[in-house]
């Protein structure tokens, strides 16, 4: 019970987060555009229209980029309003196979081997339990079907980690953590997923629209520009931190496969 609650308390906070927010996200240029899109495209384009999970799909930008190449794209996310987001400019761009499901990471709605691809950008550091969710991409996925992971990644030394997940935490209440690409490989091997890929692209993030994306209260946005000032030389250097508060961070695409049985 404890559990289902902290659970229901997270998703809370995950909806009020993100529930006014779908209109910009949808225009932010950060998740519309990035080369990993390629990719993404590439592999779809190799199946033969293939049902793809958008796996926390926010505005749902993967989907419109893999709408063309796949028979269905189901967008799946926890915030009400954001669906309602993908499901508006899905209409307005013409993409007709694109539907969309409500519900958490860890407790998917589908049947076992139901997809032949899944993919989630910019979502895994919400959910609640990632281990959990693994398990379920894995469940979800047909022998032979492929997931790729998009999120920014944790740095290796702790004294950066710690900068990077109170930043994130500050500007974000529903942030869970960033992984590190250690703690992605080993999360995704215990849910049996075989990881065939890594790559690292850095990320740059403008201050302003990443705090109004947001809606960050003035406090904390107040209080990320005081630890940026505060924190050391090694920490400025490695965030690339401007005075404006803008810096750049990693990201990490992943690549994982489930075994034909």
């Amino acid at each position: 019970m404890p559990d289902a609650v902290e659970g229901a308390a997270h998703r809370a906070v995950v909806e009020r987060q993100f529930g006014g927010q779908a209109a910009a996200y949808l225009a932010s240029q950060v998740h519309a555009q990035g080369d990993e899109f390629q990719a993404l495209r590439e592999r779809v384009g190799e199946m033969a229209r293939p049902r793809v999970l958008d796996l926390g799909c926010g505005a749902g930008h993967v989907g419109f980029q893999v709408a063309d190449l796949a028979g269905e794209v189901v967008a799946y996310d926890l915030s009400s309003r954001m669906l309602a987001t993908v499901t508006e400019a899905a209409r307005e761009r013409g993409h007709d196979n694109i539907r969309t499901v409500q519900g958490v990471a860890e407790s998917l709605p589908f049947a076992d081997a139901s997809f032949d691809v899944v993919y989630s950008r910019f979502s895994a550091h919400h959910w609640r339990d990632v281990g959990l969710a693994l398990r379920e991409v894995k469940r979800v996925l047909r022998p032979g079907g492929v997931a790729a992971f998009i999120d920014v990644v944790a740095p290796g030394q702790p004294l950066l980690d710690s900068f990077l997940q109170t930043v994130e935490m500050l500007r974000d209440t529903s942030h869970v953590r960033d992984y590190s690409v250690g703690e992605w490989t080993r999360y995704a091997g215990e849910a049996g997923l075989n990881v065939t890929a890594t790559q690292r692209q850095r990320l740059r993030l403008d201050f302003a629209s990443w705090i109004e994306r947001m809606q960050t209260p003035d406090v904390m946005r107040d209080a990320i520009h005081r630890l940026q000032q505060q924190v050391g030389q090694e920490v400025r250097d490695a965030f690339e931190i401007d005075k404006d508060g803008s810096f750049t961070t990693d990201m990490l695409v992943l690549w994982a496969a489930k075994e034909h049985v």
